[in-house]
């Protein structure tokens, strides 16, 4: 028995507003610059050929369609790097359309098994479909040419914030569709900001930056949508051998990943991010229009509590500062937040480090800062950087001004991606806390860009510096 759903709060946008989006979403042209005519817009009966009727599961039996072609399986086609959203077709991951859904995985993250935990204690109807009417983008990101690049957009969904617009028809229909992308805007208030205007650093325009120390900017939440086969591109590899190390190494959490190669769509727990914007995000893709950026990965134990045992927030706020002065001066600033807690290895495993570091025989050493990294975790470093660059394509980045980052794997990523970097800006030492030294001597000495503030970093003085010793042997 087929559920029945009022699907009324599924009339989203007045038709003005739908029909000036959709406008804007037809075939990008092969160079945006060049003039082209408007498209008519399509006929009901045009939307109706395109638009599959949905099959929506019940909540008494669970269908198990773990293998291609097997009975009542029959997922929506998704044409990756179309332009146009309704040929390229909706990202479908939800409970409802088991036998329709196109991606592996679920919405949320890491956060859908607090959902089904919701669900078990009978807080939420596994069969709630949300109002989704007033949640649409409160300023305009897109479309560009690059939306239609693979090698540019792989690991997020660029038409992720404008369901309730360019699948407008699909929801009208009662297809549950769920946002990737959540566009807003906020005040930011933060200590270093507040002291920048204390003493004389930034100056409060009322605009940008009030008396207070506020920042007005505009910020958008992303959930990571990976395309399988161009992420396995990037990484030099085969897709059957991405799909079976993921499968592996996550304890065979996503068996579609292995049994399915016809779902090339995955949404993994990790990988997502949120963007901050200061100033008037349609001046990003003009590339006469200063734009400064920093891309920085999440420490929580530096970012939100203040440890000193690294740069990551003084890097943050500088970077922050920059991006206020840059959109007071006309320009635009942009803070890509990535989830990659300690160099996504995950702060366990970056607390076990830390205890390494301070108990290794000489203490805590620039010379063995990386090589304990390695012991603890196998690896150095897990972010790579190869999808990093996807979020600066979705705002339409084609050129950084300043880029506040002294990371060659960054700044080669962003480069290799066709994005121009013109300045790059090391953190001020003068910034750096006690303890964080070793780490700053040991990035400048293994090849990060030093700038002019950190020129005559050698292996003596790779030898000689050493961090806080905390006794942790002691009895």
């Amino acid at each position: 028995m087929i559920p029945t759903i009022d699907h009324s709060s599924s009339a989203l946008v007045d038709e003005n507003e739908k029909n000036e989006v959709m406008e804007n979403l037809e075939p990008l042209a092969a160079k945006p610059s060049s003039p082209r005519p408007k498209k008519k817009s399509r006929t009901e009966k045009e939307k109706a050929e395109i638009i599959p009727e949905p099959e929506f599961t019940t909540v008494d039996h669970i269908p198990l369609t773990t293998h291609t072609d097997s009975f009542g399986s029959d997922p929506i086609p998704v044409s990756w790097s179309h332009p146009d959203p309704l040929i390229r077709g909706p990202v479908i991951c939800t409970v409802r359309h088991s036998a329709q859904r196109n991606a592996i995985g679920a919405h949320q993250g890491s956060y859908c098994i607090y959902t089904g935990l919701a669900v078990a204690a009978g807080k939420l109807d596994p069969d709630y479909v949300p109002d989704l009417r007033l949640t649409s983008p409160v300023f305009k990101i897109g479309p560009y040419p690059s939306w239609s690049d693979p090698k540019k957009i792989s690991a997020l969904d660029p038409f992720g914030h404008l369901t309730t617009t360019a699948y407008k028809d699909y929801l009208d229909k009662g297809w549950d569709i769920r946002p990737t992308i959540a566009v807003t805007k906020a005040h930011i208030d933060l200590p270093e900001c507040r002291e920048a205007v204390a003493t004389g650093r930034l100056k409060a325009d009322g605009k940008i930056l009030l008396p207070s120390g506020q920042s007005i900017c505009s910020k958008a939440a992303i959930e990571p949508v990976w395309y399988l086969p161009e992420i396995a591109r990037r990484f030099q590899t085969t897709e059957s051998n991405l799909r079976r190390s993921i499968f592996r190494m996550t304890n065979g959490m996503y068996p579609e990943l292995i049994t399915r190669p016809d779902i090339k769509i995955f949404l993994p727990p990790i990988g997502g991010l949120t963007i901050y914007i200061w100033g008037d995000p349609e001046t990003i893709p003009d590339e006469d229009i200063e734009l400064t950026c920093r891309v920085h990965d999440e420490c929580n134990g530096s970012d939100v509590f203040g440890s000193d045992i690294c740069t990551c927030r003084p890097y943050l706020t500088h970077a922050i500062e920059e991006c206020i002065r840059t959109a007071q001066n006309g320009g635009c600033g942009i803070v890509i937040y990535f989830r990659k807690e300690g160099r996504s290895l995950g702060e366990v495993t970056k607390y076990l480090v830390y205890n390494t570091r301070k108990r290794q025989e000489g203490g805590d050493s620039a010379e063995t800062y990386f090589n304990c990294t390695e012991q603890v975790a196998g690896v150095q470093d897990t972010r790579f950087q190869a999808l990093m660059p996807d979020p600066l394509h979705f705002l339409g980045v084609t050129k950084i001004h300043n880029f506040i980052s002294m990371s060659d794997m960054k700044y080669n990523a962003i480069v290799n991606s066709g994005i121009k970097i013109v300045n790059r800006i090391e953190i001020p030492p003068d910034m750096v806390p006690e303890d964080a030294q070793v780490e700053i001597t040991a990035k400048v000495f293994h090849g990060y860009n030093a700038g002019k503030a950190y020129q005559g970093i050698d292996a003596n003085t790779l030898k000689e510096t050493k961090g806080r010793d905390f006794g942790y042997n002691k009895e």
